[in-house]
């Protein structure tokens, strides 16, 4: 007898009726129990999304993704099944801004993230140690204009290499380019703060500061070649008022960013999030 695996089905399609019908009829003539199950209609693209959790003892794995297969053929319809008892492969790219990471980290260690941290790349030394800490491979790879195309190909082998499914840019100051951006789409989330486009450079927080913000925020998203423009994941926002500082407005929005950003890899690590479009479908 199979033994019974834990599966996590997604898919979307040109929206029609009978397609939840047709997804439960299908898990049950294979003697799959559905766990949990949510689905949208954009009624503005016309496609169906469905995000489906089960356990099957009765079918394998081979079976049913060739069973999904000639599902998807009839119903013009992209699935993708996945172990839900697996934790997503990632490599971490950052730079000097240790928040995010350190969250990031601890939060995976004490299993609260799906996920297998495999690498940490960076342009800066500073977390070497803190990778080793963790017993993580740590890859240092300094930067210049010069040298961009040659170290984005040694990342992208180091992606391959270690299989990872997810890249998350926590704090990585480095633009990526447009061919690193396309090798990585739908599988590298960015975090950036909130003041995006008004106040660029590398004090935000002053010139928020100077301006008398009284929000301040985080975003986290699909990254694309458009700068800080790919399919949000998730935000949030906290309140501030004139009695704060610099230092105070700093450390608002760092812990924001790395709530947003540790948000965003869960989902997606949960395989929760579907692209429609410039848009996400997140099923929380």
């Amino acid at each position: 007898m199979t033994t019974a695996a834990a599966y996590v089905l997604t898919l979307s399609c040109p929206d029609k009726p009978g397609i939840v019908h047709a997804v439960s009829g299908l898990l049950f003539t294979h003697g799959a129990n559905i766990q949990e199950a949510a689905q949208y209609n954009d009624q503005q693209t016309g496609l169906f999304f469905m995000r489906v959790q089960f356990v099957c003892a009765q079918t394998g794995r081979e079976q049913l993704d060739a069973a999904l297969q000639d599902l998807a053929a009839q119903w013009t319809m992209t699935v993708d099944l996945h172990r839900a008892d697996q934790r997503m492969p990632t490599v971490i790219f950052v730079s000097q801004h240790g928040h995010c990471i350190n969250d990031l980290l601890f939060r995976c260690k004490s299993g609260a993230l799906p996920i297998e941290v495999k690498a940490i790349v960076s342009n800066h030394r500073d977390f070497y140690q803190l990778a080793a800490s963790y017993n993580i491979p740590f890859h240092h790879l300094p930067m210049t204009a010069a040298t961009k195309q040659e170290v984005e190909a040694r990342q992208l082998d180091i992606v391959r290499s270690e299989g990872a499914e997810l890249v998350i840019l926590a704090r990585y100051m480095q633009i990526l380019s447009d061919p690193m951006c396309r090798a990585l789409s739908g599988r590298a989330i960015n975090i950036h703060h909130s003041f995006l486009p008004s106040f660029k450079g590398a004090k935000p927080y002053y010139q928020a500061h100077d301006r008398g913000v009284k929000l301040i925020g985080a975003t986290a998203h699909y990254v694309t070649a458009d700068l800080d423009e790919g399919p949000i994941i998730e935000q949030d926002v906290a309140r501030v008022d004139h009695s704060l500082t610099v230092d105070d407005l700093t450390a608002i929005g760092r812990d924001t960013e790395s709530q947003v950003l540790a948000r965003a890899v869960k989902w997606h690590s949960e395989r929760r999030v579907l692209l429609n479009g410039h848009k996400t479908v997140v099923f929380k």
